[in-house]
């Protein structure tokens, strides 16, 4: 997950709709007496989601078994989908052989949760479960109409990674606002080989930024960002790569991606999730780095988060079961064991505090942001917008072409693919 760009596309069929009321979860010959957890018959659900390292395989089969030490009458089969996978799963619902219980990222979850395929969880939902304990922004990603249709299994918000070393030699602070940003990355950069701030045009990364100034992205789903106040509030992102030459892009470095441009020092300071932490200190053991919350803009702060939730299909013959799988897992003690090691952040207030990450040196950043961070998802139409906006933005960030032209060009272009659907 180091360089995962958490976008996906979605290309909702309405077959959903009919797939969910003639289909069934992959054992429909069940007797529908084992959904209940308190006969003596072992009942199996399946567990879908995509592959992950080793690492995190190895913990979260540890979860597992912690979980059906608890509940013996449980089984949890464990399919790793490793190619294509809402593809994949798509089409198992469609067929009426979906996973009892699978990863649904925020980005996603609007369409799908309009095609009814998603089981509504509120009927489920006991005050022991304790659902304000979630970062609250976490949750409303999976909320439609005051109802909850999973929860989140934890998070990474970004925050600002920056050199110490380079900070210390050219006498700058950490910056704290956006405007400090911009003069520090001028006494941080060296000529075409150290840029003072490593960027990432594209709309999952400056989502926050855009609404910045007060305006919207995205409205009544459909596209937004013509609209001139995201115009003004994104025009400074495009200049300080080409105007004061600050700034530059991964490749613009020979670079994959903002943690290898700023592991290998051509970067003083980057904004990156919770991911680049493990990555650079298995890969730039020698850098000595901190992290600190994003820098205010216009006085506000915000950040983006990234999260994935549990969700249950809607055709389960075995929802009880389900439902204590995925209790158990986005649970207190279960989610305390799944990010025990850091790959994730406790999407769990009460757990990010046991665990001290809310005070930890480097993560305590990321945590402090999830409180008003901007979760990427944003209605059902966000795929098709997101295509078009990356399309033309990075023109403008190229110098190809005007910042408020470009974007026009994609919104138009964007909302004719939306009528068109």
């Amino acid at each position: 997950m180091l360089k995962k760009k958490w976008i996906a596309s979605l290309g909702i069929t309405s077959l959903l709709v009919g797939g969910i009321l003639a289909g069934c979860s992959n054992d429909a010959s069940t007797d529908k007496k084992d959904n209940k957890t308190g006969d003596n018959k072992k009942v199996e659900i399946t567990l879908a989601g995509w592959g992950s390292s080793p690492e995190e395989s190895e913990l979260l089969e540890q979860v597992l078994k912690d979980f059906e030490d608890k509940h013996p009458n449980i089984k949890v089969k464990h399919e790793v989908i490793a190619d294509q996978y809402m593809d994949v799963v798509k089409t198992r619902l469609i067929g009426g052989e979906g996973p009892d219980v699978f990863y649904l990222d925020a980005v996603e979850a609007p369409a799908l949760i309009e095609t009814g395929v998603v089981e509504p969880l509120n009927d489920y939902v006991k005050d022991d479960f304790d659902v304000e304990d979630f970062e609250k922004p976490l949750v409303e990603a999976f909320q439609k109409d005051g109802k909850y249709y999973g929860f989140p299994k934890g998070y990474s918000t970004l925050a600002l990674f920056y050199n110490k070393k380079m900070l210390k030699d050219a006498g700058v602070e950490v910056p704290k606002t956006w405007d400090e940003l911009l003069e520090a990355s001028k006494k941080l950069t060296k000529g075409n080989k150290v840029y003072g701030f490593g960027q990432n045009p594209e709309l999952a990364r400056t989502l926050f930024i855009a609404e910045s100034h007060g305006g919207k992205v995205v409205v009544d789903n459909k596209a937004n960002f013509a609209d001139s106040k995201v115009v003004e509030a994104l025009q400074p992102y495009v200049d300080q790569h080409l105007k004061d030459k600050t700034a530059a892009q991964p490749k613009d470095v020979g670079a994959d991606w903002t943690g290898e441009m700023f592991g290998q020092g051509k970067a003083a300071m980057v904004i990156e999730g919770n991911w680049a932490i493990p990555y650079l200190d298995s890969t730039f053991k020698d850098i000595d780095y901190g992290m600190a919350e994003v820098p205010t803009i216009n006085g506000n702060k915000g950040t983006m988060a990234f999260t994935v939730a549990y969700v249950m299909n809607a055709a389960s013959e075995k929802k009880e079961a389900a439902w204590e799988l995925m209790s158990y897992l986005t649970g207190k003690e279960g989610m305390e064991t799944w990010t025990s090691k850091g790959f994730e952040l406790p999407s769990r207030k009460s757990v990010a505090e046991k665990l001290g990450y809310d005070k930890d040196e480097l993560r305590g950043a990321l945590v402090a942001g999830a409180p008003y961070a901007t979760v990427w998802s944003n209605g059902s139409n966000l795929p098709i917008i997101f295509n078009n906006f990356n399309n033309q933005f990075v023109n403008a960030y190229l110098g190809k072409e005007d910042l408020a032209k470009a974007l026009k060009e994609a919104q138009d272009t964007a909302n004719k693919e939306i009528d068109g659907q």
